[in-house]
């Protein structure tokens, strides 16, 4: 049995540490939310609620004395890296670290991350690997909520770019990889200057409600 620390009970937080635990291991889950804490308090050995920017509360909690520790809390560089820091300063033997981009892998990787996770592309990734010998469609439930699915894009996304369309903020899903409708050729992670064509299959992630109301334009 390994021993680990699980910090930030986001979506991708939560899911590690609960599969930890049921690995077998033990699992020590800190969040600065009482409500993150009290969803895994029964799924894990110890759960705490606690800011990990502050060292005191690491040094408290005797983090050094786990084996690894997992810093999920990818959506704010400055934070990742400050509990970062405190948590190599302090000993911790090895450091894995979520990131949502390039810049806050290097951030990481320079004040000592051991090893940094860029979830959503690796997810991508290896779906992108599983789809690539198919051109049917296909759907992949990730959780009661969330989901993974390849579909024909809408119309009115023809002739438009992914920034144009900024189908984030728009759309509220992920563009994960693109297949050409001509060649059937995957794109993984396309950039923002990728232009959508007639006949092409975009992969996306999202809520189930959100793919639902895409595929319905």
């Amino acid at each position: 049995m390994k021993t680990f620390v699980v910090i930030g009970l986001g979506r991708f937080g939560t899911a590690v540490a609960e599969e930890l635990s049921a690995l077998g291991h033990e699992v020590l889950a800190l969040d600065g939310a009482e409500e993150n804490v009290q969803k895994v308090a029964d799924q894990v050995t110890h759960a705490v609620t606690g800011d990990a920017r502050d060292p005191a509360v690491l040094r408290a909690l005797g983090v050094r004395n786990y084996d690894c520790a997992i810093v999920a809390v990818g959506d704010d560089v400055g934070n990742s890296a400050l509990i970062t820091l405190n948590l190599k300063e302090l000993g911790v033997k090895k450091v894995i670290c979520k990131a949502q981009s390039h810049v806050h892998r290097k951030v990481l990787e320079k004040i000592g991350a051991d090893r940094v996770v860029f979830p959503e592309h690796e997810m991508g990734v290896k779906l992108a690997q599983g789809l690539s010998s198919s051109n049917v469609l296909n759907f992949i439930e990730l959780s009661e909520d969330f989901g993974i699915v390849e579909t024909a894009i809408p119309r009115e996304w023809q002739q438009k770019t992914i920034q144009e369309l900024d189908v984030r903020a728009r759309y509220k899903v992920n563009i994960i990889a693109m297949r050409k409708g001509k060649s059937g050729e995957l794109n993984i992670a396309p950039g923002p200057a990728y232009v959508m064509e007639s006949g092409d299959d975009a992969v996306v992630l999202g809520r189930t409600e959100d793919i639902n109301r895409l595929q319905d334009l």
